[in-house]
């Protein structure tokens, strides 16, 4: 949890008591189903949670926004993005039933009130978002073929609309058809650990 306020020095009381609350309920929750490896569940903090806020080093979601984090798994990013931006809604995606479960648990204990979910496809969801958001589920062409459809024309934030992805080593061929517009940033320019040296986050404007 240090690590988190290292970072995110300005957390409300109630934001700490969420982020500190989520180590308990994923090693409960992951010992019934396997969302995070059992090695890596006590790199929580760092390899997940942090690594989710990433995202907010490149932007700062203003009240009202609409997110999709698409492939969410266990609610990464969703999660850490929804109890760092309470007035941003976010809707977590993932066509796997059993990790959609613990992501909604794991959401009600700590109360986020922000936050829906959804067990399907990417490609069924037909809302529109200010961003779609994810974790390295997929090559970037194929994910923007399925999202395009769900970001918004109407634009509120400090950057247009778009996509926002986390991913990790080398990235030149995938960005490459995107390379006139695209957007990388280097995590381990905002986090000094060592997991952070090769992760990335990736803007495109749709």
């Amino acid at each position: 949890m240090d690590i988190i306020l290292k970072y995110f020095p300005n957390l409300t009381d109630k934001q700490k008591a969420q982020f500190a609350a989520l180590y308990d309920l994923y090693l409960d929750w992951n010992s019934k189903i396997n969302v995070i490896s059992r090695k890596d569940i006590e790199n929580l903090y760092t390899h997940h949670v942090l690594h989710s806020l990433g995202i907010a080093k490149v932007i700062s979601f203003k009240p009202g926004s609409s997110i999709m984090d698409v492939g969410t798994g266990g609610g990464f990013p969703g999660v850490p993005l929804a109890i760092l931006f309470p007035e941003t809604r976010f809707l977590l995606v993932d066509s796997i039933g059993k990790k959609i479960k613990v992501a909604t648990e794991v959401s009600n204990a700590i109360g986020l009130e922000n936050i829906s979910f959804r067990h399907c496809r990417a490609q069924e969801e037909k809302g529109k978002f200010d961003f779609v958001v994810s974790r390295a589920v997929m090559p970037l062409e194929e994910l923007v073929k399925i999202i395009k459809k769900n970001v918004s024309k109407e634009q509120q934030n400090s950057l247009p609309n778009g996509l926002i992805c986390l991913k990790g080593g080398e990235l030149e061929g995938e960005v490459a058809p995107f390379r006139k517009y695209a957007e990388i940033d280097d995590l381990s320019n905002f986090f000094s650990e060592d997991f952070f040296e090769t992760k990335k986050v990736v803007y495109l404007p749709l």
